[in-house]
């Protein structure tokens, strides 16, 4: 396990002294505690500008008075660890000493079981950079102890340490350690932050659910009219910027809920691969892009969007655990892009539309919920802490959302015999066929979360789903013979 090239027999017998934040784990505790601060008590969000004014200590000891860390939800570097369980194997003495607060530090210490000493920040002492070099010194001696870090202020530590650990670095910074310091072992990032990274963050491949913008577009036949299709695609990158910036809320809000989860312990927040800072700088520049789209549409899409932006981040915060209010709320994310598509490019909308909508896509929502608790019936799990569902509500789930999507087949029915298709249609009776492909369709994906073969996001499903395709060309072909 060591690295024979850099440690030397006599660094073994110095007491190894580890960093947190950017080393141990792939996250930074005090961000993790803030997030967790603000989605448990939101109205403490208030007071952090004054706790500010306690100092760094202050604030860090102020914060972890209010939050407990789950130690257990957190992303550890795994090749530092697997290298401290191999020093602590062979009897050598692992000191976390860390600028964290002394309670988050203790909790990890306690979790992991292999260090023999814990120096972290109190209410009055930060711990970091040069006063940690400094309680080391006193403590072990200059040069008496070997050191982990992973950013720049760790040279403060490094220029007195017998040799370096260096995590997760830069190739400059490791340059800048091995100037001043012997190198024991160079421990680069797994996995480096990349567009890529970006990109898997903000989920472009959502923006597909933004493509409800055009319905408006395709339903009005103004698919000619180069105007409306500018329109259109103005308001779906401007909805598209929006919705990145509310996964990212999402994602930071439940971060502990991620990790526990079979497939979200891989989005870049919750496998700390995307930092928790970078994220929320991320945010406002998304919306600042979705609000310059949106004025080059007109008053009325802004305010729909504005609407849009605080009802999901109500759910994000509010209505999430909250059974049955939470799809509701989903259904009406999905039924407010089409009516910003209406609104984009000046067309009433039908109330046929709205109709359909809020009942095909209620089913869907109810899908999603129906898939997440099999998945917990599956692994012995009876409910969930981030969701206000149990496990035997299963049945009534699947009662609600197929019942919702049979409606909304008979909403597609009704509309056939109704004035306004004869009016837009030369052949309104084409219509059906798109009724028996949505009642196929409903029927198929309902059946597939009966027999655990759908994911939790049953329209990404979909957008892989060869049925689903075929159902898709099938109404395309309806439409263009009812023209």
């Amino acid at each position: 396990m060591p690295n024979s090239d850099h440690e030397t027999i006599s660094n073994t017998s110095l007491p190894l002294c580890v960093d947190l934040d950017g080393t141990l784990i792939q996250t930074d505790s005090l961000w993790e505690s803030c997030l967790r601060l603000i989605s448990q008590q939101p109205l403490l969000l208030l007071l952090l500008p004054f706790w500010l004014f306690l100092g760094k200590s202050g604030f860090k000891h102020k914060v972890s008075e209010h939050v407990n860390l789950s130690p257990a939800s957190l992303p550890f570097n795994t090749k530092l660890l697997k290298y401290l369980t191999y020093q602590r194997l062979h009897n050598r003495h692992l000191v976390l000493v860390t600028a964290a607060n002394k309670k988050i530090a203790e909790a990890i210490a306690a979790h992991l079981n292999i260090f023999d000493e814990i120096l972290a920040s109190d209410e009055q002492h930060n711990l970091s950079g040069k006063n940690k070099a400094k309680i080391l010194i006193d403590k072990f001696g200059d040069k008496g102890f070997v050191y982990a870090g992973n950013a720049n202020i760790d040279l403060n530590v490094w220029r007195h340490s017998a040799a370096a650990i260096v995590v997760n670095a830069s190739e400059t910074l490791f340059n800048k350690a091995k100037q001043i310091t012997e190198i024991e072992e160079n421990i680069p990032k797994e996995n480096k932050t990349t567009l890529k990274t970006v990109l898997k963050a903000i989920r472009l491949h959502q923006w597909t659910k933004n493509l409800l913008i055009f319905t408006a577009l395709i339903l009005s036949h103004s698919w000619y009219n180069n105007e409306a299709l500018q329109l259109s695609l103005l308001a779906f990158f401007s909805f598209s910027f929006a919705a990145s910036s509310i996964y990212l809320i999402n994602d930071l809000i439940d971060l502990e809920a991620d990790r526990a989860h079979q497939t979200k312990k891989n989005r870049p927040l919750a496998a700390g691969t995307l930092s928790i800072p970078f994220a929320i700088f991320l945010i406002p520049f998304l919306l600042l892009l979705s609000f310059l789209f949106a004025s080059q549409i007109n008053s009325n899409f802004i305010s729909i969007l504005a609407f849009y932006l605080a009802l999901t981040t109500a759910y994000s915060l509010f209505l999430k655990p909250l059974a049955l209010l939470d799809v509701i709320t989903l259904t009406s994310l999905y039924t407010i892009r089409i009516v910003a598509g209406a609104i984009a490019i000046n067309v009433p909308l039908s109330y046929w539309l709205l109709a359909f909508s809020m009942f095909i896509f209620l089913s869907l929502a109810l899908i999603k919920r129906f898939s997440e608790l099999k998945n917990m019936a599956l692994l012995g799990q009876s409910s969930s802490s981030s969701r206000g569902y149990h496990v035997d509500d299963l049945p009534a789930v699947s009662l609600f959302g197929i019942s919702s999507g049979y409606i909304s087949v008979l909403v597609l029915v009704l509309y056939t015999h109704d004035l306004q298709a004869s009016t837009l249609y030369k052949n309104p009776e084409s219509l059906w066929f798109i009724a028996i492909a949505v009642l196929y369709w409903i029927s198929h994906m309902w059946l597939l979360a009966f027999r655990g073969k759908m994911n939790e996001d049953p329209v990404l499903f979909a957008i892989h789903d060869r049925n689903s395709y075929i159902v898709t060309l099938l109404i395309a072909i309806s439409l263009y013979l009812a023209l």
